[in-house]
């Protein structure tokens, strides 16, 4: 095989194609998109030696070059040294949880014309094996690892109606299922995609609750985490019993963030779930600290 270019580079403009690469199985790999990485100047990756080790299976030699989170600011030179410049990620589709989005604004601010070739992605084959509804779900890629960002988005993840698709790390799963399950519930419907495509691809269905259980040991693989919208699995309770709930937690002891993200979960919305918990550790204990 040569690596002759393909008929729509034969004007030879400069032109960066965004081309998704196999989450497992490299028999994912397009026959478009085997085209245009031999009609590139050059590809550019996040990790030159796995995007490599791809390259020599499919029998393209092309430079390579390192365009990551932390190389992404040279870009703009990149892109004039290699006008015709293909970006692949170390797996599925650049742009999605990658700085394949960064190299996209870097080539529009230069006016040069951007390609995205449809191909492998992690989290649609798994939103579809979850069984939970698809018709509209939110992406919430990778969540921040600590501090107040972290809750804010579990805490929308939990109000959320649609489905909400998430990717995790091994070592951070059960941390974050367990998270979860605070704030949505534990009987949260959900489900826990790994190694997509590979020959030890498993999907594990059920409560928030029983996924925390299942990998509270040593995970391996690429992870998808689906979680059901709090409308198609909770019941909005009545004024009475949203109001008796909250007041027993407040004699529990429980802070009023923790009432207000419990209610939430049970279905109610936030500013009312809020307004109920300042009132009810108010009235449990006048002058206790409700932020």
């Amino acid at each position: 095989m040569t690596d002759a270019p393909t008929e729509p580079d034969a004007e030879l403009e400069p032109r960066v194609w965004l081309v998704p690469t196999p989450v497992g199985n490299l028999g994912d790999i397009t026959l478009r998109a085997v085209e245009v990485l031999r009609g590139a100047d050059a590809v550019a990756c996040e990790d030159t030696r796995r995007s490599g080790a791809l390259l020599s299976h499919l029998g393209i030699r092309k430079p390579l070059v390192r365009l990551d989170a932390h190389t992404m600011g040279r870009a703009a030179a990149v892109l004039e040294k290699h006008p015709r410049l293909a970006y692949v990620s170390d797996a599925g589709t650049p742009g999605i949880s990658d700085p394949g989005a960064e190299l996209v604004q870097a080539a529009i601010e230069a006016d040069i014309p951007v390609e995205v070739l449809p191909g492998a992605t992690a989290f649609v084959p798994a939103l579809v094996l979850s069984g939970l509804p698809t018709g509209r779900f939110t992406f919430e890629g990778f969540l921040p690892r600590s501090g107040r960002e972290r809750k804010e988005r579990l805490e929308a993840v939990a109000t959320r109606a649609e489905t909400s698709v998430l990717y995790e790390s091994p070592h951070r799963l059960a941390a974050t299922l367990r998270d979860l399950a605070g704030v949505c519930g534990p009987e949260r419907a959900a489900s826990v995609t790994r190694e997509l495509s590979k020959k030890f691809e498993e999907t594990v269905r059920g409560t928030l609750d029983d996924l925390a259980a299942h990998f509270a040991g040593e995970v391996k693989g690429e992870i998808v985490l689906v979680v059901d919208g709090h409308a198609a699995s909770v019941e909005p309770a009545s004024p009475e019993a949203y109001r008796a709930e909250a007041a027993a937690l407040a004699a529990g002891g429980h802070a009023a963030r923790d009432i207000r993200d419990l209610l939430m979960a049970r279905g109610l919305r936030k500013n009312d779930a809020y307004a109920l918990a300042l009132q009810v550790t108010s009235a449990a204990s006048p002058g206790h600290e409700t932020s």
